[in-house]
This record gives C-alpha cells, sequence and structure tokens, in this order.
C-alpha cells in the first residue's frame, strides 16, 4: 500500500492498525530493506536458574528422600533445594522423569537359563515336524465379584455408565489353558483347585484332541507340573514336556492370553456366581478362536548375560 502512494494513516486506517505501528515498519523498510522486516532479539527475562541449578536437582534423586517419606516429590525437593515448584516440574518434565512411577522387574538367576531358553523358542521358530507345540498353564483363583453396574445420572443432566467401588465376593475358579502355538487355538478347563490331579485331568482333555501325534508342552516350574511317581509321562510316551527357565513366565505365550482373557472378558465385568463367571471365559473362549491367531514371536537375542549383571549390581 505504501508504494501504491498511499500515506501511513490511511493505511492504519484500512488495516485497523496504529499509525505509530505503521509508521515503525515503513521507517524500518527504509532504512534496512527486507532485513528489517524481521523481529528484533529479545533479551527475555533474566535466568534465574541455570544448568547448575538443573544439575542439583537431578543429583538429589540420587539421595534418599526426608525420614518419614518414602520417595520425593516436586514439593520436597523445592524445598530441599530452594527452588521454586515451577522449575522443579520443568527439570523433571524435559528429563521425562516421573516420580510416581515404579518400574519392576524379574531376572532369571536359572544357571541352565541359555539352554532352556532356546529350547524354549526353538520350538516357536522351528517346531518339530508333524509335532504339536502346546503352551500350558494355569490361571488360579479367578475370582466371581459382583458388581453394581449401570447408569447415574448427574446434576448437570449428563448420564454416566459404569459400577460402584462395591463389590461381593462371590467364590473363585481355576482355569487350565492350552495355546496352540501354530494356530493361536485356546483349549480350557475350569477346575476349583490346581493340584496335580486337576492337571494330570487337563492334559487328558488336551491330548485326547490330538491322537497319534507328538505333543511338545511348555510348562512353567510348578511342582505339579513335575514328572511324579504316578508314571503318566512314561504311559505317554508322544508327550514331552519342556519347562522355561526360573522367573522366566515371560518366554510361556500362554501368559500373554491370559493378559488377553484379563482385559477383555474379567476387568470389568459383574458376576453373581462361579458358573456365570465360567460361562462368560467359555464364551470368551468361543470368540477368540473364531479369528485366532499365532503370535509373532519377534524377541531375536536374549541378553541374560547383561540382566545377570544388573541383577549383581542390584544386590551389591
Amino acid at each position: 500500500m505504501a508504494a501504491g502512494g498511499a500515506q501511513s494513516d490511511q493505511i492504519a486506517a484500512s488495516l485497523g492498525l496504529r499509525p505509530a505501528t505503521v509508521s515503525k515498519w515503513r521507517k524500518r523498510w527504509a532504512a534496512s530493506g527486507l532485513g528489517g522486516l524481521s523481529d528484533a532479539p529479545r533479551p527475555g527475562a533474566k535466568i534465574v536458574y541455570g544448568p547448575e541449578a538443573e544439575r542439583r536437582v537431578l543429583a538429589k534423586l540420587d539421595e534418599p528422600p526426608p525420614s518419614g517419606y518414602a520417595t520425593w516429590n516436586g514439593t520436597l525437593l523445592a524445598r530441599a533445594l530452594g527452588y521454586s515448584a515451577d522449575f522443579i516440574w520443568r527439570v523433571l518434565r524435559k528429563h521425562r522423569i516421573a516420580l510416581q512411577r515404579r518400574r519392576s522387574w524379574c531376572v532369571s538367576t536359572d544357571p541352565e537359563f541359555a539352554s532352556k531358553a532356546a529350547d524354549v523358542v526353538g520350538l516357536y521358530l522351528a517346531p518339530p515336524e508333524n509335532a504339536v507345540v502346546l503352551c500350558v498353564d494355569e490361571k488360579p483363583h479367578i475370582q466371581a465379584l459382583e458388581r453394581t453396574q449401570g447408569y447415574l445420572k448427574l446434576p448437570d443432566g449428563r448420564a454416566m455408565t459404569g459400577y460402584s467401588h462395591e463389590y461381593k465376593r462371590n467364590g473363585t475358579t481355576t482355569l487350565f489353558a492350552a495355546l496352540e502355538v501354530a494356530t493361536g487355538q485356546v483349549l480350557a478347563g475350569h477346575f476349583q483347585r490346581r493340584r496335580r490331579v486337576e492337571f494330570l485331568e487337563f492334559m487328558n482333555q488336551v491330548i485326547a484332541n490330538y491322537p497319534d501325534r507328538d505333543i511338545h508342552v511348555i510348562l512353567d516350574n510348578l511342582s505339579t507340573h513335575k514328572p511324579k511317581r504316578d508314571g503318566w509321562l512314561s504311559r505317554h510316551p508322544n508327550v514331552h514336556f519342556h519347562y522355561t527357565p526360573t522367573h522366566a513366565s515371560w518366554l510361556n505365550q500362554i501368559e500373554v492370553w491370559f493378559s488377553i482373557l484379563s482385559r477383555h472378558a474379567l476387568r470389568s465385568a459383574s458376576f453373581a456366581n462361579v458358573r456365570q463367571l465360567r460361562q462368560a471365559i467359555d464364551r470368551f473362549i468361543a470368540a477368540y478362536n473364531e479369528t485366532a491367531a499365532p503370535f509373532e514371536w519377534t524377541k531375536a537375542e536374549v541378553h541374560q548375560q547383561k540382566l545377570h549383571n544388573t541383577y549383581a549390581e542390584l544386590r551389591k
């Protein structure tokens, strides 16, 4: 508009600006050309806490919290260091530190970890020809919890669905399950307890589905899974048990399926009795098997020695 001959007052009125603003930018253009249109550097607010303060915050986290507290929080850190709570939280956010988050780990101390893990992973990646590979375990003491469910009308007219925090315990059941690695299909059985007798009864049901075939079963180290004097394994020479290393249940794929079952069928459900609970599990298994697919095993390398070293350092 200035190049077209308009005066500053006309430009200001046309664009809804103050005349001083128009005059300022015209002067900067006249003095510096295109470079004058870049905003001038601003000093900003004076830095109160520098890099050294940030390092002090991070170092403080390695010290024990004040007496009476189990862990640090933003208020305690600000009080101990004399910094503002806002600065403390900026540092924590910058380094993605969540003070209330707690991580856990399970490190196998099995001296035969490598050979046992290789045996299990080998069955996943290259099973014997014409053989069936099954992952078997039990999920004990599943509670039949009866919760009050429905809709709640709020004072503002909105409605929400959910359940109350109160519940009634209506008994428990134990679920035995077998996952066929090649297909993802699941076989299950309901029992009141998880003794050796229930385990063998379930195994008899499982192997009946695979007559005249070699069956390789991946199990954890529960005592009821170990060979006993009952001679069950000797009567079934086509069945071979493979045990995961101690504290390495994550190698058994049935644990993945138990997690899926809990999320989709148990976590937010309500059951008036154990029979309803078992029926709900059976319905979920039937629905799951309709679209079941094998889990894709992607763990290419297990750094167990590194885990052992970490465990040793933690014990020190």
